[in-house]
């Protein structure tokens, strides 16, 4: 019973460690990324839909992105959508074949904001492990109180669930630091 509690409890960490890592996918670094475009939403076909299934999104270089569109009747809304995303900043350009992004180098100060933001996310990703921490540790409350678990059970339980969020904490840091050496790198 205890081993259900610690799994379940290790499969909404690494949920929560999923998204930050998506989180931070999406935060414009000093190079070029298709996942910068991942929230990007395409108004074609009477309904929104994301970049990625109506386009192929590359990146030939550090400093540029590549939008083809698999329909070439969609480019205008395509380009609209990109410069329209107050958060991506981007202009793009179209050749009649495909969109262009160039990715202008950062300012110091545009760096400085990033780094805050991403630590905004780092922080709601802990809240995250706490709160899967927190229920595991609910559930060996209530299996105890209802005596399907023994007390040494509990603490047990306990011990483990702290060994996870420290784990899983070390790696939303480490996901974090890359992040800020990326955007810090000129």
């Amino acid at each position: 019973m205890i081993d259900q509690y610690i799994r379940d409890t290790k499969m909404k960490m690494t949920q929560a460690i999923a998204h930050f890592e998506q989180e931070l996918g999406s935060v414009r670094g000093s190079r070029a990324s298709a996942s910068l475009l991942d929230g990007v939403k395409v108004d074609v076909y009477g309904q929104q839909m994301p970049l990625k299934q109506i386009a192929n999104v590359t990146t030939p270089d550090a400093r540029t992105i590549l939008v083809q569109p698999w329909d070439r009747g969609n480019l205008p809304m395509i380009e609209k959508a990109i410069r329209e995303n107050q958060a991506l900043g981007l202009n793009p350009a179209t050749d009649g074949l495909m969109v262009k992004i160039n990715i202008p180098p950062m300012t110091e100060e545009r760096r400085t904001q990033l780094a805050k933001l991403l630590g905004e996310k780092a922080e709601g990703a802990k809240v995250s492990l706490r709160n899967a921490r927190h229920d595991g540790m609910d559930q060996a409350k209530r299996a105890l109180k209802d005596k399907q678990i023994t007390e040494d059970d509990s603490r047990r339980l306990e011990k483990e669930l702290n060994k996870l969020i420290e784990d899983f904490q070390k790696q939303a840091d480490a996901l974090l630091q890359q992040k800020q050496s990326e955007i810090m790198e000129i």
